[in-house]
């Protein structure tokens, strides 16, 4: 039987499209799982796939085709980005799919910020581990620096308010060269790349993130043929890919581990090739610089602010009033920065806390403060919002426009429903039942009085009854016999009067 090889990434787009046998079950004109186990069957000796879909393949023993017995004579297997696969969720597909495989192999652990803790290596199930690292031509087998020697990195600092003016003075300047421009999140992506499109003319911009299926390979295979170009993305270009001649990978957001910062920087330089990363920076985040050249081995040099860059940021307030798609975007872009901000792995640096939150919504050119707890109680003198109403503003988009207005109708008729409801029902029982409380409340009292009043009465006219017959004894006018007979025939009376209920007052001498 001949050999078998598998290939095991996290990722379903670039590396496994190229690849005879892809596995990525989003895109409809890849085959059949079934079609795919049948051709492999017949003819391959290469599995590249994702950990799911394999995982998937070897418990389709139902369908007739056994993939299991198939892999008995596995020569090699290989896990790309082995960092990642083994601590962001794919560890059960992991240890599944070992277990279908034979024992006697060879196990290969491939990435650019391979992780050190010999557990890692044993759960992937390696023996006699040896680790090899690769160094670029020409560099001392003694150097550190995790970045390619022909990588130029730099860092720039300014102002959260400033940062996009200077992001599209730049992109400006090189209009002829080919850059990813990172940012934190999928909604900050959807946002800037609307903005890039229309402040940046004659380039062509795309946008690419992870919450997108079908046209995500078809965006990167199309900027893979790009001679130039912006690509907007999220992390999920960071790892994985291989695009031709990328001169500079931008980060306008650091990203939220320093691994990915490697990573991110790979994207350029690859091959022997030259190219430039760039991160902006906020001047509260300057100590990350130094972070990067302790923690990652990752030197930056620092590039100046572009002087007298074009103010964008009104052109971009004016693009939120003309179409609520992109004043929606930017709200967005905006809390999905905040809270992905708030979630920094490196949060002695990046401080929710410290974080200029009135420059941070200038820079992303709101009309107004979003509603959201990490605001909450807080004041922004700094930020001056727009005086319209923003639920005025309307979409470009006639029938988008025209079904949000039917909503709000309805809303408004559903809210005038309920509170006439609400109101009516409300104020009728309210009313009644505040009435009997308080005339339940009264007679409560009043009874209450009545019986304190009944029982000082009672208590008064006995005591003036003993304190009459004690002075007739002293005056001699009765005997102390006849004195404890009357006494004694009172606190008879007044026991047979507690008996019966009555409330009469004993007799009066």
């Amino acid at each position: 039987m001949k050999c078998c090889y598998i290939f095991l990434s996290i990722f379903h787009n670039s590396v496994l499209h190229e690849a005879a046998g892809s596995f990525d079950k989003e895109d409809p004109s890849v085959p059949s799982v079934v079609a795919q186990l049948v051709s492999f069957q017949i003819s391959g000796n290469i599995i590249i796939a994702t950990p799911g879909r394999l995982e998937d393949m070897f418990r389709r023993k139902a369908e007739g085709l056994d993939l299991a017995n198939y892999v008995k004579s596995l020569d090699v297997l290989v896990l790309d980005e082995a960092d990642r696969l083994l601590d962001m969720g794919f560890e059960a597909s992991i240890n599944t799919i070992l277990e279908f495989l034979p024992k006697q192999r060879r196990t290969g652990l491939f990435s650019a910020t391979q992780t050190q803790e010999v557990e890692n290596l044993v759960r992937a199930g390696l023996r006699n581990p040896v680790r090899i690292s690769v160094k670029e031509k020409g560099v001392a087998a003694t150097s550190t620096q995790k970045t390619p020697s022909r990588l130029e990195n730099y860092y720039m600092v300014c102002k959260a308010d400033e940062k996009f003016n200077q992001l599209v003075h730049f992109l400006r300047n090189h209009k002829q060269e080919k850059h990813l421009v990172f940012f934190s999140t999928c909604a900050c992506v959807e946002y800037y790349g609307k903005a890039l499109e229309a402040l940046i003319k004659n380039v062509k911009i795309m946008c690419i993130h992870g919450k997108m299926k079908y046209k995500r390979n078809k965006i990167f295979m199309e900027f893979r043929k790009l001679q130039s170009g912006i690509l907007v993305c999220t992390d999920v270009m960071a790892r994985g890919i291989d695009i031709p001649e990328v001169n500079w990978v931008l980060q306008y957001d650091p990203p939220s581990n320093a691994s990915a910062f490697v990573h991110r920087c790979g994207r350029t330089a690859r091959i022997g090739h030259a190219g430039s990363a760039l991160v902006f920076l906020l001047p509260m985040e300057e100590s990350y610089v130094n972070f990067l050249s302790i923690n990652q081995k990752c030197p930056l040099q620092e590039m100046k602010l572009q002087k007298n860059p074009a103010d964008l940021l009104p052109q971009l307030k004016s693009m939120a009033l003309a179409d609520r798609a992109m004043f929606e975007k930017g709200m967005k872009a905006f809390v999905s920065c905040v809270q992905a901000y708030a979630k920094h792995e490196c949060n002695l640096i990046f401080r929710l806390k410290d974080l200029d939150f009135a420059s941070l919504a200038r820079g992303f050119a709101l009309l107004r403060m979003p509603k959201m707890p990490e605001l909450r109680g807080k004041q922004f003198p700094d930020f001056v919002p727009v005086t319209i109403d923003t639920d005025t503003i309307a979409f470009k988009d006639k029938n988008r426009e025209k079904q949000r207005q039917k909503f709000l109708e309805q809303q408004r008729k559903e809210k005038k429903d309920s509170e006439g409801r609400k109101k009516f029902i409300k104020n009728k029982a309210w009313s009644k039942q505040k009435a009997k409380k308080e005339k339940k409340k009264k007679m409560i009292e009043k009874r209450k009085r009545e019986e304190e009043f009944d029982m000082e009465d009672e208590d008064m006219q006995e005591l003036l009854n003993d304190t009459r017959l004690l002075k007739k004894l002293k005056k001699g006018k009765m005997s102390e016999e006849e004195f404890e007979k009357r006494l004694l025939a009172h606190d008879k009376s007044k026991g047979k009067q507690e008996d019966l209920g009555s409330s009469d007052v004993g007799e009066d001498i």
